[in-house]
């Protein structure tokens, strides 16, 4: 069976048994050879950087990968999508009608990878320790509703919130929630680093150059109960690279087995097109998307026809079929398509570019022109097409005669900090979700303490819409206020969506589960790969 590039649905579940004809897991037969999976997520610590692997710092894709095959949760989302289910937890539920109480009593005899006893004590430290560091780069938002977290015995744990929440299991499944050992971590303070010590499916060991890994090993972990077994007794080696290119090369001469951050859209196309290749690409839903963030008080936009008058001139279908192919499509709203609640907002606000409607907006608020700005982007962080699509957005909004821009790159780590600063009144960044619902592409951006420290503050969504979608248990109760947050960021533009992506990965045919190597929130699941017979 040649599969070469296969296309999962979002359902993808129905396709289990026929992707699992494709090759034999290895079964527990004992190989050693390590399942080699390539990236281009790099891991270093710095004063900037302290502690990359710590859950109450580590706050981005690549760092929570790591995290998500080591520290437990109480909850985890099943392979195939849907609600969260118990992982360290034999069950986990509200207790009220309200949404306010959330009670889940441990496995029995859940130890740590070094075979200390894990209690209900310690899930409530390490909830603690992040809320109490609230690193202002960490996941902490994620866990500001917390009133109160209560232990009772030593397997049941009770989580009191200050509102109602029906989105809080899924947060009980990130790693911001991560269980770790309160022997090993410091109540107050971060855990600079690279060491895990936690009780997740795997134990990690690293190799470090110039406080920056070269290679990280995941190693079964004997004392691991839980629902997320590894498919294979093989170690697994996460080994980053500098771009994407070198790691593509890397596959094709067998370096390693397997890589999924980031494939590149030229790559896609030529080991999908190559019948020969032993390496088979898979595309699966994604939920990552690129946006605009405005510092809504500089000067440059804090006018909001300056910002509408950008969403009006944008040519999405542009950025997406020069810069990323098939690998993304236009996006219009900060919910991705897919996702419960979505609606195109800004199609229906602005529809297609159009300068003549963009001068009448800058006209009607008394705006000079050409407006001045510099649109900021950092150069590796999001791969090799960002620069291209800020060439062609600098080109779509100078065309129009309304604007003069310049664009700049800085590399990320000074990036982030600048953005968090106030540095840039314009800049592009990209969101994977913590996890599949609209509350988390909604709250990070515009709650109070949110991802971008932005300045825009909506009381009705903050005050009114928010809490009222976080009240609907039922998801589909949840459009309504859902759909209006999204109306009203259309005419505010605190933000501007972009483009949405699809993900692949890429394996050499011998690789079983690559299928399950991403979810849709682009979270790997390492435990699910394993080496069979290639076809």
């Amino acid at each position: 069976m040649n599969r070469k590039t296969l296309v999962l649905p979002a359902l993808i579940g129905l396709l289990a048994p026929v992707l699992a004809a494709c090759g034999a897991v290895d079964g527990g037969d004992g190989k050693d050879d390590a399942i080699v999976v390539g990236t281009t997520d790099r891991f270093s610590a710095s004063g900037g950087t302290p502690a990359p692997f710590d859950p109450a710092y580590a706050y981005d894709a690549g760092s929570w990968n790591i995290l998500r095959q080591t520290v437990q949760t109480l909850m985890y989302l099943p392979r195939g999508g849907g609600e969260p289910e118990p992982e360290a937890a034999e069950r986990c539920g509200f207790t009220d009608n309200g949404s306010e109480r959330f009670e889940c009593t441990l496995r029995g005899g859940l130890t740590f990878s070094d075979g200390s006893e894990l209690t209900a004590d310690a899930v409530k430290y390490s909830i603690e320790r992040v809320l109490t560091i609230k690193d202002e780069n960490g996941p902490s938002g994620l866990l500001a509703n917390i009133d109160a977290v209560e232990t009772s015995g030593e397997r049941k744990v009770i989580f009191h919130l200050k509102a109602p929440d029906a989105t809080f299991p899924y947060k009980l499944a990130t790693p911001a929630a991560g269980i770790v050992n309160p022997d090993k971590y410091d109540a107050k303070g971060l855990r600079s680093g690279f060491d895990i010590d936690a009780s997740g499916p795997y134990t990690l060991k690293t190799e470090v150059e110039n406080n920056t890994v070269v290679k990280a090993v995941f190693t079964k972990n004997p004392h691991y109960k839980g629902n997320l077994t590894p498919k294979s007794d093989n170690t697994i080696e996460l080994r980053p690279f500098d771009d994407a290119d070198a790691m593509g090369d890397s596959l094709k001469s067998g370096d390693i087995d397997l890589m999924a951050r980031t494939v590149t859209p030229q790559q896609i196309e030529s080991l999908a097109g190559d019948a020969e290749d032993a390496i088979d690409v898979v595309e699966m839903p994604g939920l990552e998307m690129r946006y605009l963030g405005f510092d809504t008080d500089a000067p440059a936009v804090e006018n909001r026809a300056v910002r509408q008058a950008m969403a009006q001139l944008v040519d999405r279908a542009e950025i997406t079929s020069k810069v990323y192919g098939a690998a993304a499509e236009p996006l219009y709203s900060l919910v991705p398509a897919t996702i419960t609640g979505h609606t195109n907002s800004f199609f229906n606000e602005y529809g297609h570019p159009s300068t003549a409607k963009a001068r009448a907006l800058l006209d009607k608020a008394g705006v000079d022109t050409p407006v001045k700005l510099t649109l900021n982007y950092t150069t590796d962080h999001y791969g090799p097409g960002t620069k291209a699509e800020f060439e062609i957005l600098r080109d779509q909004l100078n065309d129009s005669g309304l604007f003069d821009v310049d664009i700049k790159g800085t590399d990320w780590l000074k990036f982030r900090d600048d953005q968090l600063e106030g540095e840039y009144a314009v800049y592009g960044m990209g969101w994977f979700p913590d996890f599949p619902d609209a509350d988390n592409f909604i709250a990070p951006f515009l709650d109070e303490d949110n991802f971008l420290a932005s300045p825009y503050a909506n009381s009705r969504i903050r005050n009114t819409l928010i809490p009222e979608s976080r009240q609907e248990a039922d998801r589909l109760s949840a459009a309504e206020p859902i759909e209006d947050v999204q109306d009203i960021v259309a005419r505010d533009v605190p933000v501007l969506p972009l483009w949405q992506g699809k993900q692949y990965v890429a394996a050499r045919d011998d690789i079983t589960g690559v299928e399950w190597a991403l979810n849709s929130s682009s979270n790997m699941q390492l435990w699910e790969l394993g080496r069979g017979v290639g076809d």
